[in-house]
């Protein structure tokens, strides 16, 4: 008997979005089929699949142990989130040459569903970095007598939800700086610097609006500028790596001396990239605004403000905040949207209805009960899906004002 081939094995997810892209968080159900071709009869010993999801870190550095002695070292680490194994068909026995318990599929195409749950724990939002990795994958492995096991791996994404609607990332980010530039026993007027925004939490596409007040004092041309800069940090044994890449930038109009310039609001837009990972024990991905002022021949002057990428937008005409009076003052916002304009006064009563209609249909309307419709209704339904996509590529930022900037963090003295 001459025995049939594997044609193909593929592995398809139960995808849960229209966007056919298989992306669930922890607690979810993962399920989907391995798929099996054979173009005549096999007989097959199991099918199985392995199911891992995983963050790991890796790195080297050259050390020197002498004049002329040189040598690498390596750091490495890893944090396993589930481990998941289940066999399709067929058992666990190695025994190859056993005719017992083979199971015989005959030609055509066969689909074997499987199914398993993620950790109710939180999970690490899958990542591809410089040194390390967060992923989460399946693998099917098809074994059959005598004959080397057929093996497919397929990754998945994993997003672990930061919500931006929380107190902390809805409160205001603010700071001042100033700077005054001396040369030899010349003392130059200060450069002072503040800036302002309305959150610490945005997701990606939204725009930051800056609001900042930059006066020139000294007798140099300067210019302000902005951008947001992604860390990577990584951590192995003791150690960290850490690698920054500027996301985002903006620049400002040149001030001479004795000018202020003031930012009512200026937009800087979030491009896609990963959310905020702050849970994992070895990676963890920050993002950050500078708002800075470029001083030609001196450091810069730099105020930083932190920032969480989140994977919740803003809920549409308001959000939670951390103040009493924040709240009171947008449910007064959302009772304005919600209530229509006071119209102009009506007529007597008495001249368009008669007494009789009145006793009849009287009915007493409330403004309560108009608002809690209204909050009902569809002005406040959120029903987004969002998709992410990788971070930007990571490049060396070699400009002036980007390097004083990173010099500032404390990375200038280190290249990846």
């Amino acid at each position: 008997m001459v025995l049939g081939k594997v044609k193909s094995l593929t592995i398809s997810f139960d995808c849960l979005n229209d966007s056919n892209v298989p992306v669930y968080s922890s607690g979810d159900t993962v399920s989907g089929r391995v798929n099996l071709e054979v173009t005549g009869e096999i007989r097959v010993k199991s099918l199985k699949i392995h199911a891992r999801g995983h963050a790991k870190v890796r790195w080297t550095e050259s050390r020197n142990a002498g004049s002329n002695t040189a040598y690498t070292q390596n750091y490495t680490e890893e944090v396993e989130y589930f481990n998941h194994k289940d066999i399709l068909i067929g058992h666990e026995r190695d025994d190859d040459n056993s005719e017992e318990g083979f199971h015989t599929i005959h030609s055509g195409r066969h689909e074997y569903a499987f199914s398993f749950e993620l950790p109710q724990t939180p999970l690490a939002t899958s990542f591809e970095g410089r040194h390390g990795s967060v992923r989460y994958w399946v693998k099917a492995e098809l074994h059959r007598p005598w004959l080397l096991p057929v093996k497919l791996k397929k990754e998945f994404t994993v997003f672990e939800h930061i919500d931006i609607n929380t107190p902390s990332l809805l409160s205001p980010q603010a700071g001042t700086k100033e700077k005054t530039l001396c040369c030899w026993f010349c003392t130059s007027g200060p450069i002072s610097l503040s800036a302002k925004i309305e959150r610490k939490g945005y997701t990606p596409g939204e725009s930051i609006q800056i609001f900042a007040e930059i006066e020139n004092c000294s007798s140099r041309m300067v210019v302000p500028k902005a951008a947001i800069y992604q860390t990577q940090a990584f951590y192995a044994k003791g150690k960290m790596k850490e690698v920054k890449q500027l996301v985002a930038n903006l620049r400002g109009e040149s001030l001479s001396s004795g000018k202020t310039e003031t930012w009512n609001g200026k937009l800087l837009k979030i491009p896609p990239v990963s959310p905020s990972i702050l849970d994992c024990s070895i990676i963890r991905v920050e993002y950050s605004l500078m708002v800075y002022v470029d001083i030609p021949g001196a450091m810069d002057l730099l105020l930083s403000l932190p920032l969480v990428i989140g994977t919740i937008p803003l809920h549409p005409f308001g959000s939670r905040t951390s103040s009493v009076s924040s709240q009171c003052s947008m449910s007064m916002n959302w009772l304005a949207l919600a209530l229509p304009e006071r119209p102009e006064a009506p007529p007597s009563y008495a001249e368009v209805v008669t007494e009789e209609q009145r006793r009849n249909n009287l009915a007493p309307v409330s403004a309560c009960d108009d608002f809690e419709r209204a909050l009902q209704g569809p002005l406040f339904a959120y029903i987004q899906e969002f998709r992410f996509l990788p971070p930007p590529l990571y490049s060396e930022v070699s400009t002036k004002a980007n390097n004083n900037v990173l010099s500032l963090l404390g990375s200038s003295s280190r290249r990846f």
